[in-house]
C-alpha cells in the first residue's frame, strides 16, 4: 500500500455524516468521528435560565407569609392583632369585656361613634389566635399584598370590613325600630377581622388562574352556606357571603392594580 491517504469514494458526499468523517479523514486510511459539544439536559437548561431561577424563587415556602419589608402592612397589622391576642387571654376579663363592648360594631355603638367603632373591631380576632380567620388573614393578606401592595392591600380589607358591617348591622337597627326585634339586638356584641378577610379572599381569587380561582370560590363560599344553614350566628354568616362578593366586586379594579405593578417592576429591571 502506498503512504497516500485513503481516497473517499465520492458517493459518501450525499451523506452529511459521512462527508464529516471525510473531512476528518487522516493518512492511513483511520477516520475519526466529529466530536460534537455535549448539551446540557432540559432540566439542566431550565435551572440556567434567568426565567426558570425566578419561578424557583417565587416558589419558597416562607414567602407566604408575611415580612417586614416584603408585605409591611400585613406584617405590621400581624403584630398588632397578636398583641391584642395577648390582651384578650391574659388580662382582667372584665378588662377585656370592656374593650370588647367599646369597640363592638353593634347598632347602638354605629349611632353614637361610627368612625371610632369601625376601625377598632378590626383589632380583634373572634376566637383569639386559635380561630381559622387567623390563618387565612396570613395566608390571604399576604398574597394579596405581593400582587397590589400594601395601602391598597388595607384598602380592599376595610372595604370589605366597613360595607358588610353596614350591610348586616343597618337592616338589625331599622328591624328594632319596625317593633321586629327586641331592643337587646341593638346592643349585640360585634367585632373581628373575618368580614375583612373574606373580601381580601374575594379580591385575591380575581388574581389567580382559573384552575385555581374557581375551586378556592366554590369551598370558601360551601363553607358560607353551611353555617347560614345552620342558622348559629345567621346575621354573621350573610356578612361573610356579603363580603366575599364585595371582593368578587373589585376585581376589575384590582387586575389594574396588579397589572400596574408588574409594569412598574418591569420598569424597574431595565433601568
Amino acid at each position: 500500500m502506498s503512504g497516500t491517504p485513503t481516497e473517499v469514494p465520492q458517493v459518501l458526499d450525499g451523506l452529511p455524516q459521512q462527508r464529516a468523517w471525510a473531512r476528518g479523514a487522516i493518512p492511513g486510511g483511520a477516520r475519526t468521528k466529529p466530536v460534537r459539544a455535549a448539551r446540557p439536559a432540559a432540566g439542566l437548561r431550565g435551572l440556567c435560565d434567568p426565567r426558570g431561577l425566578r419561578r424557583l424563587r417565587a416558589l419558597r415556602p416562607w414567602r407566604l407569609l408575611p415580612g417586614p419589608t416584603g408585605t409591611p402592612f400585613t406584617f405590621g397589622y400581624a403584630a398588632l392583632l397578636a398583641a391584642t391576642s395577648l390582651v384578650s387571654r391574659y388580662a382582667d376579663p372584665a378588662v377585656v369585656e370592656s374593650l370588647h363592648q367599646s369597640s363592638s360594631t353593634d347598632v347602638a355603638h354605629l349611632l353614637r361613634a361610627p368612625l371610632l367603632v369601625l376601625p377598632a373591631s378590626a383589632l380583634w380576632i373572634a376566637g383569639a389566635v386559635v380561630s381559622s380567620y387567623s390563618l387565612c388573614f396570613l395566608l390571604v393578606l399576604t398574597a394579596l399584598e405581593r400582587r397590589i401592595g400594601g395601602l391598597r392591600t388595607a384598602g380592599v380589607f376595610l372595604f370589605g370590613h366597613v360595607l358588610a358591617t353596614l350591610a348586616t348591622e343597618v337592616p338589625v337597627g331599622l328591624a328594632v325600630l319596625a317593633g321586629r326585634l327586641p331592643g337587646s339586638s341593638a346592643h349585640r356584641l360585634d367585632y373581628g377581622i373575618s368580614f375583612g378577610v373574606a373580601a381580601s379572599l374575594g379580591a385575591l381569587a380575581g388574581l389567580l388562574t382559573p384552575w385555581l380561582r374557581w375551586p378556592l370560590l366554590a369551598v370558601f363560599v360551601g363553607m358560607l352556606v353551611q353555617d347560614l344553614a345552620a342558622f348559629a350566628d345567621p346575621m354573621t354568616s350573610w356578612g361573610h357571603l356579603i363580603a366575599v362578593g364585595l371582593g368578587v366586586v373589585t376585581w376589575p379594579v384590582v387586575r389594574r392594580w396588579r397589572q400596574a405593578r408588574l409594569v412598574a417592576a418591569a420598569a424597574s429591571e431595565t433601568l
